[in-house]
């Protein structure tokens, strides 16, 4: 429903204008295992797979706008359950609406922090 109406404002005339992103070498994702309530901050470079748990995260890139670099990050994941290599996400994670694009997950949950300029 909320993509549905996302989608919808971006086909509205003047609803949301065009944003110069700037591609950044990695990201910084927080993973939670829900049961033990533990986090676990994870360092991507662009292209590299890193294993959480049972979960195997590849970030594709990462993009942030050159005037909010901190907060207002886009990452490409892949995420795959290597228990039953089942795509538990595949699409873009937007840093400060990590609901809008969540991954579906009894146990674990991972979102974005931010971009990893540096």
């Amino acid at each position: 429903m909320i993509r549905a109406a996302l989608a919808l404002a971006l086909l509205l005339p003047g609803a949301a204008l065009a944003q110069e992103v700037t591609a950044a070498p990695g990201a910084v994702l927080r993973a939670l295992d829900r049961i033990s309530g533990l986090t676990t901050d994870i360092e991507l470079a662009a292209g590299e797979t890193a294993v959480y748990r049972r979960l195997s995260i590849t970030l594709a890139e990462c993009r942030y706008p050159p005037e909010d670099p901190t907060s207002k990050a886009y990452a490409r994941l892949v995420i795959i359950d290597t228990t039953s290599a089942v795509e538990k996400f595949n699409g873009w994670m937007i840093s400060d609406s990590p609901a809008l694009s969540a991954m579906d997950d009894s146990r674990y949950d991972v979102w974005l922090l931010r971009c990893k300029i540096n």
